[in-house]
């Protein structure tokens, strides 16, 4: 019951402002046909805001869990080792983020009537990818809610630099690229609105795309370790 009300409650954000944008755009503009590629992109946009929003807080939020509930501890004595552990709870993660990519995507195409490219194999090879680089975020503020604890107010604001990410001006400003997200958002929405399959891309394309997902996840699990190392030495581990 939770995870479909927090399905409609995407949609229905999504369908007011796709809905609004037409109304608006019917009412100042006579030729619509100008805005198709920004209503494409606002889809594609939103698509991929649903699944980093679902890896980005469900790695912190699990986090934060173990430690409340004293079980984080345990994670530790793990006979397969704490790396293995959160290796695969980022695999977790990052196929729940697909699949609520995918029923969002679904129901914005059927809402819209849009028609977009989708190529399995490179949304889901461009998508993972990308989703690699918000796990890294995840991993730092999980681990800066490890030792500061109460930080759901600075966690919350990221969703909306994460949007920043996804819309970032990369034709003004190319150095956005090596952001995490961005040089992901920019393969996705040519993957999916104008058909360019992955073998299509230009070898820079992909080395920025597979050097962001590994820099930022193995960068945002280091941080994590020392946050985590930092807790058990000052005693705050398992204190709320």
């Amino acid at each position: 019951m939770n995870t479909a009300s927090q399905i409609v409650t995407i949609y229905l954000f999504f369908a007011v402002i796709f809905f609004g944008g037409q109304a608006m755009v019917s009412w100042i503009a006579t030729d619509r046909t100008a805005l198709v590629g920004t209503f494409d992109g606002l889809v594609v946009g939103w698509f991929l805001w649903t699944m980093s929003l679902t890896a980005y807080f469900s790695l912190a939020m699990n986090i934060t869990r173990e430690s409340q509930w004293g079980t984080l501890e345990q994670l530790y004595m793990s006979p397969y080792g704490f790396g293995s552990v959160m290796g695969a709870q980022v695999v977790v993660n990052v196929l729940e983020s697909l699949l609520w990519g995918a029923s969002i995507l679904l129901l914005m195409l059927v809402t819209t009537g849009r028609t977009l490219s989708v190529d399995l194999l490179t949304i889901v090879v461009i998508s993972v990818l990308t989703l690699l680089s918000v796990v890294g975020i995840g991993f730092v503020f999980a681990g800066l809610a490890l030792l500061y604890k109460r930080i759901e107010n600075v966690s919350q604001l990221m969703q909306f630099v994460l949007i920043g990410l996804i819309s970032a001006p990369i034709v003004d400003i190319p150095a956005l690229r090596l952001l995490p997200l961005v040089q992901g958002s920019t393969m996705l929405q040519k993957a999916m609105q104008n058909g360019v399959r992955l073998w299509e891309f230009s070898v820079i394309d992909l080395s920025l795309l597979v050097g962001s997902a590994v820099v930022y996840s193995l960068l945002g699990y280091l941080v994590f370790r020392w946050c985590t190392d930092r807790a058990r030495k000052t005693g705050v581990m398992g204190h709320y």
